[in-house]
């Protein structure tokens, strides 16, 4: 593989402010991408922006929660008007907050529907003509990849509820997706990672799997999958990948 398979391709990549997001970013634009990074911290973003520029890489922050359907199609219009495409979509904030059902705060809930959901359409929605016309380019081919979770597959625990109900739903907007944009050659790829060690699991998120012992899954290791998928040939869609550390029993 070389360090140019996406050299004068655009990446747009949500929640990049820290964990999967910032590694992938760092990833992308090592393959020569020029990586867009949308989140809500601007300063995080900064900080991302000069380390992948210390890196030799090209990269450009957007403040943006992606539950703000207004501002988010604002920014991917900033961004089509620019570029006038976008070559790959990196779905990746999210939120999680798992809890009993009879104690839950139901803000919580409508936070992981508004986020883990709602930030995928919102941001798909709006990008989907630029990576439409991007398939018709010289790369021949467009990528949309969602960042889920094992939880998206299965219910871990009754915990789970909210979040794992929000992850198996982006499963079906992406199949749904995958099948309706295959002749337009966008292809639909989902991540499915077990435990990651990423501030959500590191104390920042409420009843979050504990990442702080053991050997969980790092950030890089995604982002590795990430740019497998949209690396591969324009013929050649990887669809899924189900991702856990090798001691990960559920």
């Amino acid at each position: 593989m070389t360090t140019s398979q996406l050299s004068g391709s655009i990446a747009v990549i949500s929640g990049a402010s820290s964990g999967i997001g910032w590694a992938t970013a760092r990833a992308l634009a090592g393959q020569g991408a020029t990586v867009l990074v949308l989140a809500r911290r601007t300063e995080r973003l900064k900080e991302l922006v000069d380390v992948i520029d210390a890196d030799g890489g090209q990269a450009r922050a957007y403040e943006v929660d992606v539950a703000d359907a207004d501002g988010t199609e604002r920014v991917i219009r900033a961004i089509g008007d620019e570029h006038g495409r976008i070559d790959v979509l990196v779905n990746n904030a999210g939120f999680l907050a798992n809890g009993p059902a009879l104690d839950a705060d139901l803000s919580d809930w409508h936070r992981m529907i508004d986020i883990n959901l709602g930030g995928v359409l919102n941001l798909t929605h709006a990008a989907l003509p630029y990576l439409v016309s991007a398939a018709e380019g010289s790369r021949g081919v467009a990528d949309i990849v969602s960042t889920s979770s094992v939880a998206g597959r299965r219910v871990p625990g009754s915990d789970s509820n909210v979040y794992a109900a929000t992850k198996h739903a982006v499963g079906a907007f992406s199949e749904a997706l995958r099948q309706e944009l295959s002749s337009k050659q966008v292809r639909v790829g989902l991540i499915e990672p077990g435990v990651v060690r990423t501030e959500m699991t590191t104390g920042g998120a409420k009843n979050a799997p504990d990442a702080t012992t053991g050997r969980p899954l790092d950030p890089d290791d995604v982002a590795r999958a990430v740019t497998y998928m949209v690396t591969q040939p324009a013929h050649a869609a990887v669809n899924e990948i189900l991702l856990r550390p090798t001691e990960q029993v559920i």
